[in-house]
C-alpha cells in the first residue's frame, strides 16, 4: 500500500479547503443546497523548502498565497477572517495590545497577555459557526484517508498544536526585542524578527512532537492546543458537511495522482 499523500486543510464558514505538496481544492455548500468545487495548482510550494529556518514560514506563506487563488475560483467562498466580528475583534485586540505596552506591567507580563489576546480573533471566527464545524468535517474526512478508517473531529497534526510553543516563544523573544531595541521602530523591527523565528522554532517543536508522540515533553506540548481544538476549534458537523469535505478531499487527491 503506497503512503498517502501529505494533505493540509483549512475551514470555511461555508466550506472546505484541502491542499497536498502542489495541489489545492475547495468546495463550498451555497445557501440553497448547491455544492461548489473549484481547484488548482499551488504557486508556491513549501513541500520543496527544506531549511528548518523556513520550512514553517514557507508552510504559511503557501497557504497566504492560496487565499487569493480560491477567492477568484470561488467568489462565493466565506474565509473565516473577514467575517465583520473577527475583524473587530482583531481591531478591539490590537487596541488593547497597544495600551499594554504603555502600561505599568512587567515586559513579561505585558507579552503574555499580548500572545494569549492573539486567541481572541480566532475564538471569534470558530466558536459558535458553522467554521467549526466545517473545521471537524475537515479533520474527519483528512484523517479518515490518512489512516484508513473512520476517525473523529480532533486531528494530530491540527496547527492548534502549535500554539503553546509559539506563543511562548513569541512572548519571549518579544521581552527580548524590547531590551535590545533603543527606538519605537527598532522595537517594531525587532519583534518581527522576534516573530519569525519563533514561528520556525515553534514549528520544529511541533514536527518533533509529531514523530515522537509518546513523550512527556511532546504531549505537554501538545495538549494546551488539543484542549482548544477539542472544546472550541471543532464541532461535530453535518452529513452534508461532511459530504462537502469528502469532495474536497477527493478532487485534491485526483490532482495529486494525475500529476504523478
Amino acid at each position: 500500500m503506497s503512503e498517502p499523500v501529505r494533505l493540509g486543510g483549512m475551514a470555511l464558514a461555508n466550506g472546505v479547503l484541502v491542499h497536498g505538496p502542489g495541489h489545492w481544492a475547495c468546495a463550498i455548500r451555497h445557501a440553497d443546497g448547491r455544492l461548489e468545487l473549484a481547484s488548482g495548482r499551488k504557486s508556491i510550494r513549501a513541500s520543496e523548502v527544506r531549511s528548518p529556518v523556513l520550512r514553517v514560514p514557507a508552510r504559511v506563506a503557501e497557504v497566504l498565497a492560496l487565499l487569493p487563488e480560491v477567492g477568484r475560483a470561488l467568489p462565493a467562498a466565506e474565509l473565516p477572517f473577514v467575517q465583520g466580528r473577527v475583524l473587530a475583534a482583531f481591531a478591539g485586540t490590537s487596541a488593547v495590545v497597544r495600551g499594554l505596552r504603555s502600561s505599568g506591567l512587567s515586559p513579561g507580563a505585558q507579552e503574555v497577555i499580548a500572545v494569549l489576546l492573539t486567541l481572541v480573533p480566532t475564538s471569534f471566527a470558530l466558536r459558535g459557526t458553522d467554521v467549526a464545524a466545517y473545521h471537524g468535517a475537515e479533520h474527519i474526512a483528512i484523517g479518515s484517508y490518512e489512516h484508513g478508517e473512520p476517525r473523529p473531529r480532533e486531528h494530530e497534526r491540527c496547527g492548534s498544536h502549535m500554539l503553546a510553543p509559539l506563543l511562548a516563544l513569541t512572548a519571549a523573544g518579544n521581552v527580548l526585542a524590547g531590551k535590545v531595541a533603543r527606538t519605537a521602530r527598532g522595537r517594531i523591527a525587532a519583534r518581527a524578527l522576534a516573530g519569525a523565528g519563533a514561528l520556525a522554532a515553534a514549528g520544529e517543536l511541533y514536527g518533533w512532537a509529531l514523530r515522537h508522540p509518546d513523550r512527556p515533553l511532546a504531549r505537554a506540548l501538545a495538549w494546551p492546543g488539543a484542549t482548544l481544538q477539542s472544546r472550541v476549534l471543532t464541532a461535530e458537523p453535518t452529513p452534508e458537511q461532511l459530504e462537502v469535505a469528502q469532495a474536497a478531499l477527493e478532487e485534491c487527491l485526483r490532482l495529486e495522482a494525475a500529476a504523478g
